[in-house]
C-alpha cells in the first residue's frame, strides 16, 4: 500500500476479488468511488478491503447484493432504537429462509434416494410404475403400462 491508497490490484488482491468486481461495487454503489492518484490511478482507502471482505461473507451467508446494500446503508446510518432494518431483523429473515431451503433440499435428497433405492431407471416407465417414489408418478394417469421397478 502506498501512502496515499492501495490500486485497483493491490485492494483486489488484498481482499480476494478482481478489479471489475471493484467497479461493479462501485456502480452498485456497494463501495464509493476512489479518489484518482495525478497519474489517474484509482487509490482506495485501507478500510476498502474489510468492506470488501465484509460484502464477500455476507454473500456466502445467502444476501443478495441488494440486501447487502440494504444492510450496509442501515449501519451507515443507524437509527437509534430502530430494529427493522438491522442486521438481526435480516439475519432473522435469512434464516427462515436458509431453513425453508434446507427443509426442500431434504425432501429432494430423500426422495432422489427413494428412486434410487426403487431401482428407478427411465423416468417415462417410473412415472407410470405404481412403485416409484418419484412425485410426478402421481400426477401422471394409471395406465396399461407394466409396473417397471
Amino acid at each position: 500500500m502506498s501512502e496515499s491508497g492501495l490500486r485497483s490490484g493491490q485492494l483486489a488482491d488484498a481482499a480476494g476479488v478482481n478489479p471489475q468486481t471493484l467497479r461493479y461495487y462501485e456502480r452498485r454503489g456497494l463501495l464509493t468511488a476512489p479518489r484518482r492518484s495525478p497519474g489517474g490511478h484509482r487509490l482506495y482507502p485501507a478500510d476498502a478491503v474489510t468492506l470488501l471482505r465484509v460484502i464477500k461473507t455476507a454473500q456466502r451467508l445467502g444476501f443478495t447484493l441488494d440486501e447487502v446494500a440494504d444492510l450496509l446503508d442501515a449501519g451507515r446510518h443507524r437509527h437509534r432504537g430502530r430494529s427493522d432494518n438491522g442486521l438481526q431483523v435480516r439475519a432473522r429473515e435469512k434464516l427462515v429462509e436458509v431453513e425453508q431451503k434446507l427443509a426442500d433440499l431434504t425432501v429432494i435428497r430423500d426422495t432422489l434416494r427413494a428412486a434410487i433405492s426403487a431401482g428407478c431407471d427411465d423416468l417415462v416407465a417410473c412415472a407410470g410404475s405404481s412403485c416409484c417414489p418419484l412425485p410426478f408418478a402421481e400426477l401422471a394417469g394409471r395406465n396399461d403400462r407394466a409396473d417397471t421397478c
